[in-house]
């Protein structure tokens, strides 16, 4: 009987069970009644648990209570038994910035002595008290052997190991298993690897994993020289000093930033300025000015933040910041030809297109293609180098350079093979250009590497000629694996480095780990074009289907990527880094990515305390 009686029971419990799930979750609450659990009180430090941090480098200290009703003055801070404002001698901003926080916020301090650090907060509610403590490792840069006068970090945005192969395989050649020759990149004195991750995430994107190499702290996706807080506001978030700011504040160094893109993008951003939202560009250009954050030379893309709407801009505030750096002493190029008209100059703001700089496929190797209107004459990235290091190398204190190739990853997101590489070998040139100046000046580290990965595999080569004629899915029957992978047969008759013809009989069949829906016919798109569009019949959200204009009788390959992402996204592989120079010697092994900058003042032999003591 019990037995019989315990089946019915479940037999009507499941009734109701299935009742309930066909009633909406509204319905099985109260009006105003919360449908999920409010978020438990918690403390936040900032800069982060396991921190590692420059002693004398500067930093905003924050301590903040969220989702937990508390007075701003219940919270106490003590750094190492000691307590927060007493230890550095100013006085903490106490704020409520809504009903739910409170905050504890001391601006521009630093750690004057290497050694452990520990933080503790303490935050009473009512009858309740919550507590954290996070850790630091303040350390010393200098008294480490040889030191470097100058500088060069070049990054190659997204160039993950496989697409430096690629470059290789395209630029030098291949034959009976061993390769003819090495990129610049390769030809080095050390190598290591690299971690590319966040702290909020385990796949970075450029704004965060630059701001690690500009000032050795982790940040969250969008940030740029910054932890981010629990305000709206991107300007207000605590601020981190950077690369730029410290090498000019500590050793009176020049400094250049230069790119191929929008010079207010994530990369170049990062190494000078500090906002939460990389897209606020308008205020990374105002931070550009500023005094203590100015590059010597800037060049890239961008012009359309440096001007209002009636010269051609998108400043909303009717400045003219062209005219601003110029009255400063910047000489003004907007071209190739008036960069290369530029005489000895110290200082160059070079703005050659609106947006980001056309890619090196369309701007140079087939002229005119992608390239339309006003910005045919862009240089390229080896005449913005040059240009720069002539400039930087007047001052007698020497100089900090960062060089991005920053459309490797901006052609990698839409899976543009040939445009990628193409980008690479140019960056890869540019290099050498660098090793050269090393090798004339031997107090120069130059540093080579990415910021992040992207999921292109190398999966054989494909053979056109046998291709020709076909579509669809047989075209997949003509990429060669195994035996079958045979070398590729580009040539490069005029030594340009850069093959005559990208679609040889042979050339190389490529993959991707993640990807939306797309279309392949493994040849050279003849211009740039999204792989995908918004779907015509969803419309109310983000769904993309790939796109039928490209390649339409290409493979088609369905994505393994949410349906609202538009283009292949960022890996977290781990990235090669590259040295050579005095210091070169500390970029091998595995690293986490906010080690190169560690690397970097190290070889520098920054004495960031000393130089704020006699500074002041």
């Amino acid at each position: 009987m019990r037995r019989k009686l315990s089946w019915k029971l479940a037999v009507a419990m499941l009734g109701v069970i299935t009742a309930l799930s066909t009633v909406p979750q509204s319905a099985l609450f109260a009006e105003g009644e919360q449908t999920q659990p409010q978020a438990s009180p918690a403390i936040t430090i900032l800069p982060i648990d396991r921190a590692t941090i420059l002693a004398g480098q500067k930093f905003d200290f924050r301590v903040e209570l969220n989702n937990g009703i508390a007075k701003k003055e219940n919270i106490k801070v003590t750094i190492n038994g000691i307590d927060a404002e007493k230890f550095f001698g100013k006085t903490a901003d106490r704020t409520n910035s809504n009903e739910n926080s409170a905050e504890f916020t001391i601006r521009s301090v630093s750690f004057d002595k290497a050694g452990a650090v520990e933080v503790k907060a303490e935050v009473k509610i009512g009858d309740k008290t919550l507590t954290k403590t996070v850790k630091y490792e303040v350390y010393q840069a200098f008294g480490n052997g040889k030191k470097a006068k100058n500088v060069i970090l070049m990054i190659g945005d997204g160039m993950s190991a496989n697409i430096r192969t690629a470059a290789r395989v395209v630029a030098k050649g291949i034959e009976e298993g061993k390769f003819k020759g090495w990129l610049e990149m390769e030809k080095m004195d050390h190598m290591g690897m690299v971690t590319t991750s966040g702290m909020d995430s385990i796949v970075t994107d450029s704004a965060n994993s630059a701001s690690a190499y500009a000032t050795g702290h982790k940040t969250a996706v969008s940030a740029e020289g910054v932890y981010p807080d629990n305000t709206s506001d991107p300007l207000d978030d605590p601020r981190v000093e950077n690369i730029v700011e410290m090498v000019k504040r500590t050793k009176g160094m020049a400094t250049g930033i230069v790119t191929t893109s929008d010079v207010t993008d994530a990369t170049p951003a990062a190494m000078a300025t500090h906002t939460r939202k990389r897209s606020t560009s308008e205020a990374i250009v105002n931070m550009f000015f500023e005094h203590g954050s100015r590059p010597d030379v800037l060049m890239g893309g961008g012009s359309a933040w440096f001007l209002p709407a009636d010269k051609g801009g998108k400043r909303k505030d009717g400045k003219n910041m062209i005219e601003a750096f110029k009255a400063e002493g910047y000489s003004y190029a907007a071209n190739a030809a008036e960069l290369n008209k530029l005489g000895d100059t110290d200082k160059i703001l070079g703005l050659f297109k609106s947006g980001n700089m056309d890619v090196y496929f369309d701007r140079e190797y087939r002229p005119n293609n992608g390239v339309l209107g006003k910005d045919t004459d862009q240089p390229n990235l080896m005449e913005m180098t040059a240009k720069a290091i002539d400039a930087l190398d007047n001052n007698k204190n020497g100089f900090f350079l960062m060089v991005e190739a920053a459309s490797i990853d901006k052609q990698a997101h839409p899976m543009d093979m040939e445009r990628l590489i193409w980008d690479t070998i140019e960056f890869d040139k540019t290099v050498g250009l660098a090793k050269k100046y090393a090798e004339e000046h031997k107090d120069t580290l130059v540093i080579v590497t990415s910021d992040h990965g992207h999921s292109m595999t190398l999966n054989g080569t494909y053979n056109t000629k046998a291709a020709e004629g076909k579509t669809g899915e047989e075209l997949r029957e003509f990429v060669g694996t195994y035996e079958n992978s045979k070398f590729p047969t580009y040539e490069d008759k005029d030594g340009d480095g850069f093959p005559d013809n990208p679609d040889s009989e042979w050339k190389l069949a490529v993959g991707w780990g993640n990807h939306p829906d797309y279309n392949d016919d493994f040849l050279t798109n003849q211009k740039p074009m999204s792989p995908t569009i918004q779907d015509p019949n969803v419309k109310d959200k983000p769904w993309y289907i790939a796109n039928p204009d490209r390649d339409p009788n290409g493979v088609h390959f369905t994505g393994n990527l949410p349906h609202d992402e538009a283009v292949e996204v960022h890996t977290f592989d781990d990235v090669p880094i590259n040295a050579m120079g005095p210091g070169s010697e500390l970029f091998t092994g595995y690293m986490d990515n906010t080690e190169v900058f560690r690397k970097m003042v190290t070889a520098l032999g920054i004495n960031a305390v000393q130089s704020e003591k006699s500074r002041k």
